[in-house]
């Protein structure tokens, strides 16, 4: 089985974040900003929602930020059954204050005593993976405060 977001892409979406997905691939995290004014553009979009460019650039940015919320999952669903091993698991909301504030999912690595809105995060990309539906992903851990 191939582990490319290429190979199990989402019905429907339509591949404005296609370069983030291949970014974390190589094991980079970037984020797209708007090469006309700089303004950070996640999630990503063809055009700059601030002032019309068309034209963007996908910056590298350190995975570093805070939780903006959080959840723990106790179920496994349909669309989750490849991380029934993992449950009950946490999936946060990190804010990334180096991209504009940009707020991107993952899931919490370790032990989940300390989350809280607020909390220090660093994130790691994980390869892609069955367990990740082939996608490579950024998986958030607790950083020291």
């Amino acid at each position: 089985m191939e582990y490319s977001f290429r190979a199990h892409r989402i019905a429907g979406g339509i591949g404005a974040d296609d370069r983030f997905w291949e970014s974390l691939e190589e094991g980079v995290f970037r984020l797209p900003r708007c090469a006309g004014c700089d303004r950070w553009m996640w999630p990503a979009h063809f055009r700059c929602g601030g002032c019309g460019s068309w034209e963007q650039r996908w910056e590298p940015v350190e995975p570093v930020g805070s939780v903006y919320s959080w959840t723990r999952s106790w179920y496994v669903f349909d669309r989750t059954a490849e991380r029934a091993e993992d449950v009950p698991y946490v999936v946060v909301v990190a804010e990334i204050p180096a991209a504009g504030g940009a707020r991107v999912v993952g899931v919490l690595d370790g032990p989940d005593e300390g989350v809280r809105v607020g909390a220090p995060l660093r994130g790691r990309i994980d390869a892609p993976s069955a367990k990740s539906k082939g996608y490579a992903a950024v998986r958030w851990s607790l950083a020291g405060e």
